[in-house]
């Protein structure tokens, strides 16, 4: 017989319900293939951009460090926190809370954004700096950290210890044939 239908034969009729475009388990099975789930590797974040710490004293060697650390933070899309560290009132320990000590720190970070704003004028580098006065004993505790010093930190998320890379061992290179 022919494949063409008789025009008095209706056509079959349109499916009701569309195919889906990724086999189902039933239809692997049918077909003999095993369907299993894709496993995609995560994506592994950027490396976070480095920080620069700068501190600023009001000294010209201060002014020369901060401009330094600018056009760093430009060339690497890194931020720099200008830190002014107060040195610990003389006497009680609790005098922390005082008005005097308030006031003292408000003027410092004024000195200290003032002398930001200098040096960005100087440098026309933007958006990329943060400021904050550090008690002395914390500042001291990060530039330790840069000597040698093992550094703790402990957060509400876990405690991290933070070291120096072991230093590579100096080599020589020997030219060939010498």
């Amino acid at each position: 017989m022919s494949e063409i239908g008789s025009p008095r034969e209706p056509e079959p009729a349109p499916e009701t319900e569309p195919r889906p475009a990724v086999p189902t388990a039933r239809g692997a099975e049918e077909s003999g293939a095993a369907v299993a789930p894709l496993h995609l590797s995560p994506l592994l974040p950027r490396r976070q951009n480095p920080w620069l710490i700068v501190e600023v004293d009001g000294s010209a060697a201060g002014h020369r460090a901060l401009v330094w650390a600018l056009r760093e933070a430009a060339r690497r899309e890194a931020t720099v926190v200008a830190v002014l560290g107060l040195d610990d009132p003389e006497g009680d320990p609790l005098e922390g809370s005082s008005r005097v000590l308030l006031r003292a720190r408000l003027a410092a970070h004024d000195r200290l954004e003032a002398q930001v704003l200098r040096a960005i004028a100087e440098t026309g580098v933007h958006g990329r700096t943060r400021t904050a006065v550090l008690d002395r004993p914390v500042f001291e505790a990060l530039s330790a950290a840069t000597r040698g010093a093992d550094l703790v930190v402990v957060g509400v998320h876990g405690k991290t210890l933070l070291r120096q890379a072991v230093p590579r061992p100096l080599t020589r290179r020997v030219a060939r044939g010498a």
